[in-house]
């Protein structure tokens, strides 16, 4: 049986070994706000159940049983708050803390019927890929909106490193998935951009929320 407190460090251990495979004991401890060495204690733990490769001063990976433990935490994580907006009608930035209370329910079969319910979603309401029931995540290809340029058009795909408060920003901007957006001009100062989007809609956004925009080319 695994605790409520090591599934959020496994989740926590995921998404910092996306990109590099690896993360530090310091990564994790930033992230989560807790001390190294309780972390580094936790670790141990988490080697010693099969999840984690874990080496004195080493970085940490994921063992292949760590890495589908911690994607079905995410795929119940990401489910849930699909459900909370498809079927209950709560606003995109509202659904995260309600999912990180759901996400530890220990019942696959609860889950597979929200899938079910829901038709079988492969994005939750901010972008991100769901994994499916073995765990396995098909990561899209998308392009930062920061790193497009003047006269390009794209459609917004999704959010990442989402806070309350940039989804109740972009949701008052009228800014959603899906949303066709074209680069009007792009200030040199700080990157801010001039975008026309969403039938004649305006708005200049910082280069701070262009780097959580993820796009693709509009054909």
């Amino acid at each position: 049986m695994i605790s409520h407190t090591e599934e959020n460090y496994l989740k926590v251990l995921y998404n910092l070994t996306l990109i590099n495979g690896e993360a530090t004991v310091n990564e994790i401890s930033k992230e989560l706000g807790i001390k190294m060495p309780t972390v580094n204690s936790m670790m141990k733990k988490l080697a010693e159940k099969g999840f984690v490769i874990y080496e004195s001063y080493k970085p940490l990976k994921l063992t292949s049983k760590g890495k589908k433990e911690a994607a079905l935490i995410i795929r119940k994580h990401r489910l849930t708050e699909m459900f909370l907006v498809q079927k209950m009608a709560f606003g995109w930035e509202e659904v995260h803390k309600i999912a990180e209370q759901i996400e530890h329910i220990q019942s696959p079969d609860f889950f597979n019927k929200m899938d079910e319910l829901l038709g079988y979603p492969k994005t939750d309401p901010h972008g991100s890929p769901i994994p499916d029931a073995q765990g396995n995540l098909v990561k899209e290809h998308y392009l930062k909106l920061i790193d497009c340029k003047i006269g390009d058009s794209v459609t917004l795909m999704a959010v990442q490193q989402t806070s309350e408060d940039l989804l109740k920003y972009l949701t008052n901007l009228n800014l959603t998935l899906g949303t066709k957006i074209k680069i009007i001009n792009i200030e040199p100062f700080d990157s801010s951009m001039l975008i026309n989007y969403a039938a004649k809609k305006t708005a200049i956004i910082s280069s701070k929320v262009c780097d959580k925009l993820l796009v693709k080319k509009s054909k």
